[in-house]
């Protein structure tokens, strides 16, 4: 049965729940208070991660994050701040870091994130789109032992997942994979398994195929409120129109939380911004890489290759913070022999907010406070490679047919 679908939301979840609502026979439309142009969907790293098998909640990460809070350059940054929302979600967030948790979400990340992969690599063999999608792997790449070890601990746990890694401990052994790129580095950890892309190459197709399927896209429309009747949405109304549909889906990432609150429904996020540089000129990179003691992501993309990192949990702005861009231009010096990031490459960062939901896992499904919402948020730093595997599920569930994946370790009235 067709149903008409607002989808309040725009990034890659909206759009990848749009292109699997529109195969459905929906009729459907997508808000964004943005230009569709900009935002965490167009400044990530590209990837699809089923090697980032452990959450963010992971043991260990508040006494380490306790350290960063006093360092400006660090890679993980809580600013603490006397906001209610923000005391919660750091003691649910304190509440689901620890070693059983992690370990029952493990195949839940993996499985739903080789999912994805499937599907981008389904929607690339349509021959509906051109864009840029590569599956090289992806390197982890150390310099001191101490995280070589760490790394390959987190290694062995994905070869027990049954995703295939390899330590190198040599220049040669990493050259086979990464042929070209003068590094200074002690060792890697690879995994097969992973992909990438150029999230700019692919949005705006994914735009331009929608509106030729029908989808009806708005930018720069920003929800002012929803009125509820009987546990239901009855009307959406935005900073230009009134909307009625049969179904809503929330996919406003960051944002969500603001209009849940309408609701009488509470969904801990936290924003997480992360940075972005372009580098376009030749750096001989050809495989994606992590640098490891600067949790910095290093992309080969269409054109340039991209250095991403930090999280920073700061409330929603977009602020640049200089002294983390300078610390992503030094760990690409640190690691990358004679690269050396330009100052008008710095000027030109762009920075973009990540949901972050206490225990690492995203919010897909619906809540018992509202029939005709489904919720699809909180991604993390795993929204560009869960994209297709959300918006499936999410057209699984307006279309009343089975889930492909169990979705209860993603319900949104779990508790923590």
């Amino acid at each position: 049965m067709s149903k008409e679908v607002l989808i309040i939301g725009g990034g890659i979840i909206g759009l990848s729940t749009a292109y699997y609502l529109q195969k459905e026979g929906h009729q459907v439309t997508v808000i964004d208070k943005s230009d569709f142009k900009s935002g965490a969907s167009y400044v990530n790293a590209g990837y699809i991660t089923p090697s980032h098998i452990i959450s963010l909640a992971s043991p260990g990460i508040i006494t380490q994050g306790i350290k960063w809070m006093f360092n400006s350059n660090s890679p993980f940054y809580v600013k603490p701040r006397l906001d209610i929302d923000f005391l919660k979600w750091t003691w649910a967030f304190k509440k689901s870091a620890n070693a059983k948790k992690v370990a029952a979400s493990i195949p839940v990340i993996k499985d739903i994130n080789l999912l994805s992969r499937d599907l981008y690599e389904e929607i690339k063999e349509s021959n509906d789109f051109n864009f840029h999608y590569e599956r090289k792997g992806l390197m982890m790449y150390y310099q001191s032992d101490k995280v070589g070890e760490h790394e390959w601990e987190l290694g062995e746990k994905a070869l027990k997942a049954g995703l295939h890694a390899e330590h190198l401990t040599t220049m040669d052994a990493i050259r086979k994979y990464e042929p070209t790129a003068d590094l200074n580095v002690k060792g890697a950890v690879y995994f097969d398994c992973d992909a990438h892309m150029t999230p700019s190459d692919f949005m705006p197709e994914m735009v331009a195929y929608l509106k030729s399927k029908g989808v009806q896209i708005f930018a720069n429309e920003e929800v002012k409120d929803i009125v509820v009747k009987n546990q239901k949405i009855s009307n959406i109304i935005t900073s230009r129109t009134l909307y009625e549909a049969d179904e809503v889906v929330l996919a406003a990432g960051s944002w969500s939380p603001l209009l849940t609150k309408k609701l009488g429904l509470k969904i801990p996020i936290q924003a997480g911004k992360g940075y972005r540089i372009n580098v376009e000129r030749e750096t001989n990179i050809t495989v994606p890489s992590i640098l490891c003691e600067a949790k910095v992501a290093v992309t080969p993309m269409t054109g340039f290759t991209r250095f991403a990192g930090t999280m920073e949990i700061d409330g929603i702005n977009h602020t640049i913070n200089p002294a983390r861009v300078n610390a992503i231009a030094n760990a690409a010096k640190s690691f990358y022999n004679n690269l050396e990031i330009s100052s008008e490459e710095k000027a030109a960062a762009e920075c973009g907010l990540r949901p972050c939901s206490p225990d690492g896992l995203p919010y897909i499904g619906k809540s018992s406070k509202c029939a005709n919402l489904t919720i699809a948020t909180g991604h993390a730093m795993m929204g560009w490679s869960l994209g297709p595997a959300t918006g499936k599920l999410v057209s699984e569930i307006i279309s009343d047919k089975k889930t492909t994946l169990d979705l209860d370790p993603f319900h949104p009235d779990r508790k923590f």
